[in-house]
């Protein structure tokens, strides 16, 4: 039985972990990120297409290949999730489940970060739990298409 796939995506400057504000964002780099998911998957058994840009345009095309394709979406929107009514419609477009994950806890942040329109959409938000939180979100993505299976 094929594997449901699940699009792991990435916003801007996601490519500069370890490198930008290591004090809010920590030490590991997208390749860790892109591992602790490779991981979670294998331990989940679901396939995974692990993606970054800092391009919003590019974000908005992957998310809308993923309608047909993907059975569900985990999205770190990063900057674009608190300014992007493109990406939002995007998300609404695709009809599958959505879990948002930001590396930061963005409530605790500059008061511009606390709202995303990501949210709007998302199934559930995973924030404040490091690069951990993409193992997470992969486990509540595979619950939700087990359940909805």
């Amino acid at each position: 039985m094929k594997r449901p796939l699940i699009a792991v995506l990435n916003g801007p400057n996601l490519n500069m972990l370890g490198l930008r504000q290591p004090e809010i964002y920590g030490h590991a780099t997208l390749d860790d990120v892109e591992q602790v998911c490779i991981q979670a998957a294998e331990r989940l058994d679901v396939a995974i297409d692990f993606r970054q840009t800092n391009g919003e345009g590019e974000l908005v095309s992957w998310v809308q290949e993923c309608r047909g394709r993907a059975s569900g979406i985990v999205i770190n929107p990063a900057a674009y999730g608190h300014t992007s009514i493109a990406l939002l419609d995007a998300l609404h477009a695709v009809d599958l489940p959505i879990i948002e994950v930001h590396i930061s806890n963005i409530h605790r942040r500059e008061p511009f970060r606390h709202h995303t329109y990501v949210s709007q959409v998302a199934s559930g938000v995973i924030c404040g739990l490091g690069i951990r939180g993409y193992a997470h979100a992969l486990q509540a993505m595979a619950d939700i298409i087990e359940d909805e299976g």
